[in-house]
């Protein structure tokens, strides 16, 4: 760990002449990044990706994205300061607010109808770009909702012991039963990764002050990120994102069916990755979100 701190801290000397380091704090670390926070104000994240040539693509072609989505998104985006992609880092300053995630969740239920509002806006928005304009920065990101089933289960069988006992009856004829229909929707630009630790919030105000990590953002099912405000928000967020949501080409009541559908089927992965990592916060959002995904 030491190691890695004064790596941070030597590429930021190096990229930033006259910025001084005083603090350097490891952040959270995801499947495709780790980040780390300096001085409290400045982040600095690492691709994981360990091809050097793929890696300097994608964080070229994430930098792109990010100056493009500052014209685009009615949320504030990170704005890199410094890339140096041919290293495998970038580096932006903080946004304001804490992740939605490290707030309580009983906090969390008493402002989630204002929350999923704003976020159904952003949706709107993102969903409006024109898929041509954002082919060169992002790929298609569409599979058929028989493998979404398929990975679902051989993630479930992984971490069934830690899925409360009243609601594996539920999730086993969740995973033995026919997908919705997957056709008949038009693919769109979009976050693709909503869930609510890359939502900030201001604690007092309870306003979204940001998203970050758009690492993942692709050519995607519009119904993708509403399930996954449906899996961390709940029933009635989900409701009132799509209420507000405005779209000429998909059916709001299947875009509703599907985003049910991807919700159930990513709680698994969310759990599994709290508990190989040993985060608490997601594992405790994955069991309590079972409440309404698979209800006894």
């Amino acid at each position: 760990m030491a190691g890695r701190i004064a790596d941070v801290h030597n590429v930021v000397v190096a990229g930033m002449p006259g910025y001084r380091v005083d603090s350097v704090v490891r952040l959270r670390e995801g499947l495709d990044n780790v980040a780390y926070e300096v001085n409290g104000e400045l982040i600095v994240r690492f691709s994981k990706e360990p091809d050097p040539t793929r890696r300097a693509a994608l964080l070229d072609r994430e930098a792109r994205l990010l100056a493009l989505l500052a014209g685009i998104s009615p949320l504030p985006v990170p704005e890199p300061t410094v890339i140096a992609a041919e290293h495998g880092w970038l580096a932006y300053f903080k946004l304001p607010g804490i992740p939605l995630l490290d707030l309580p969740r009983q906090r969390r239920s008493d402002h989630d109808t204002s929350i999923a509002a704003t976020l159904g806006g952003l949706l709107t928005a993102l969903h409006a770009v024109p898929v041509d304009r954002m082919t060169d920065l992002v790929d298609i990101d569409d599979h058929p909702l028989a493998e979404w089933r398929r990975e679902a289960a051989e993630t479930y069988r992984a971490v069934a012991a830690h899925v409360p006992p009243v609601h594996r009856r539920p999730v086993e004829a969740f995973l033995n039963a026919a997908p919705p229909p997957h056709g008949g929707h038009k693919p769109v630009f979009s976050h693709n990764d909503l869930g609510i630790e890359h939502v900030l919030v201001d604690p007092v105000a309870w306003t979204v002050t940001g998203v970050i990590d758009w690492s993942d953002a692709a050519i995607v099912d519009p119904a993708r990120d509403f399930g996954l405000l449906f899996r961390d928000l709940g029933p009635k967020a989900l409701r009132i994102a799509v209420s507000g949501y405005r779209t000429d080409t998909d059916d709001v009541a299947a875009l509703r069916e599907r985003a049910v559908f991807y919700a159930r089927c990513g709680v698994f992965e969310d759990l599994a990755y709290g508990l190989e990592k040993g985060r608490e916060r997601y594992v405790d959002k994955s069991v309590a979100a079972l409440e309404w995904l698979f209800p006894a």
